[in-house]
């Protein structure tokens, strides 16, 4: 990744693209829905081509007022994908779900990473599951549920809380048996925050990293950028890549998008000036 020296310089560290499968029908990004298995797991071997390090498959959107599913259609949608890329990639496989049953099958089947949006807290079987299959975790941070978590979301310090927030969530995959090295977390841009929260958040993403982990962000094509830019989802490349890039020099370790390509360039091209400075000054 890249992020600051003590002495002000920019170091260059890896960055890794996570790239979103989206196996539904109403994820809020259109060009993102692969709801037929074959043709999911074909964009997901199509990232990988683009130089994704991590493919994340998700049959249950949580865009803002998104419905829960259940059990067994979310397995319908996601498994078949899991068993198809795993037959043809190595590639990580991450797997975006709130429920222990759906991850213990998945993991079962060949993912290596659970992308729980609840931090553990939806299904208190999904610590354990993570930890007897010794499988990372990502603890995102979101305020209330999907279905109205847009719902005048409000914080007196958007940073201090979200940081407390995925301290206490750690704290629980560690009590649950998962491995600190395991342990992954997301601050949760656009879920149940508003638009100066998620910049706040960008901003001084240095604070939830010095919890100790690995910081994920999700920022691609958000409504955020839509505010920032008066753009609409299918015109949000430019503002995602920025963003990105913001994030990036903050501290972010992994970034999940939609347009794995242009992401992949950006952080190319980010770590190379970035290395060229430094070597400079």
């Amino acid at each position: 990744m890249i992020n600051n020296t003590q002495d002000g310089r920019r170091a260059s560290r890896r960055v890794f693209v996570m790239a979103i499968i989206n196996c539904t029908g109403d994820s809020f990004f259109a060009r993102s829905r692969a709801a037929d298995p074959e043709a999911a797991v074909e964009k997901a071997l199509r990232a990988v081509e683009d130089g994704a390090d991590i493919i994340d498959i998700g049959g249950e959107s949580t865009r803002p007022g998104a419905a829960y599913i259940d059990e067994e259609e979310e397995g319908r949608r996601v498994l078949p994908v899991i068993r198809g890329v795993r037959r043809r990639s190595a590639a990580p496989i991450s797997v975006d779900t709130r429920k222990a049953a759906i991850a213990a099958a998945a993991l079962e089947v060949g993912a290596n990473i659970i992308n729980d949006i609840s931090a553990l807290e939806d299904d208190p079987d999904m610590g354990k599951v993570c930890a007897a299959y010794r499988a990372k975790v990502v603890l995102m941070h979101k305020k209330g549920a999907p279905e109205t978590m847009q719902n005048g979301p409000f914080y007196q310090d958007v940073v201090e809380e979200v940081a407390s927030y995925l301290k206490d969530a750690a704290e629980r995959a560690l009590n649950a048996g998962v491995a600190r090295e395991n342990i992954i977390v997301d601050p949760g841009v656009g879920f149940g925050k508003r638009l100066e929260d998620n910049t706040a958040l960008i901003k001084r993403l240095a604070t939830i990293r010095a919890l100790g982990y690995p910081v994920l962000v999700g920022l691609s094509r958000k409504t955020f950028i839509g505010e920032l830019t008066g753009r609409g989802i299918e015109d949000r490349l430019a503002g995602s890549l920025a963003a990105n890039a913001a994030a990036i020099m903050a501290g972010a370790d992994i970034i999940r998008v939609h347009d794995v390509k242009e992401s992949v360039d950006m952080v190319k091209v980010l770590h190379g000036v970035a290395a060229e400075t430094a070597g400079n000054v």
